[in-house]
């Protein structure tokens, strides 16, 4: 009888190999564990969401009164890219904004001739801190010391 159960043993380990060898493997696209955290927390706390300039500072001179008033939304086209508005009670002025897919970068495009000082915040920004409810942003690839941070309403 131990002789059978002996023999069996390498049967049962040949039929499980062959299970796990043909159902553990599925064919689709490869999303890292945190994409999908990433996209969720970037939708829940800043897509569609108010937010105005909390602090802003051009080369060390503090210009955040050019900002008062002015109310921003980062509308989703997709989790990366799509429409920014900005809006007082007068106007409300339509650019775009983008990101890369590790949400590192914000790539922000507003017209400047409606609104002079939008020439300050249509650029490539790096997030240097997330967490709401205010971003704090500085200039991508430069060590220029802009600083931009927005404030969620």
């Amino acid at each position: 009888m131990p002789l059978v159960i002996y023999k069996s043993r390498f049967i049962i380990a040949i039929v499980m190999a062959a299970l796990l060898l043909f159902t553990g493997c599925k064919k689709g696209s490869i999303v890292t564990p945190n994409q999908n955290a990433l996209e969720q927390y970037f939708e829940d706390n800043i897509l569609n969401k108010d937010f105005t300039v909390h602090f802003a500072s051009d080369n060390g001179a503090d210009i955040t009164a050019q900002y008062s008033g002015i109310t921003f939304k980062l509308l989703k086209n997709t989790y990366y890219d799509g429409v920014m508005t900005a809006t007082n009670s007068l106007f409300t002025i339509n650019g775009t904004w983008s990101s890369n897919s590790d949400y590192s970068k914000l790539v922000i495009t507003l017209p400047a001739t409606t609104f002079p000082s939008f020439a300050f915040l249509s650029r490539e920004w790096k997030f240097t801190k997330k967490a709401v409810p205010i971003m704090e942003l500085a200039p991508w690839g430069t060590t220029e010391p802009d600083i931009l941070h927005m404030q969620r309403q």
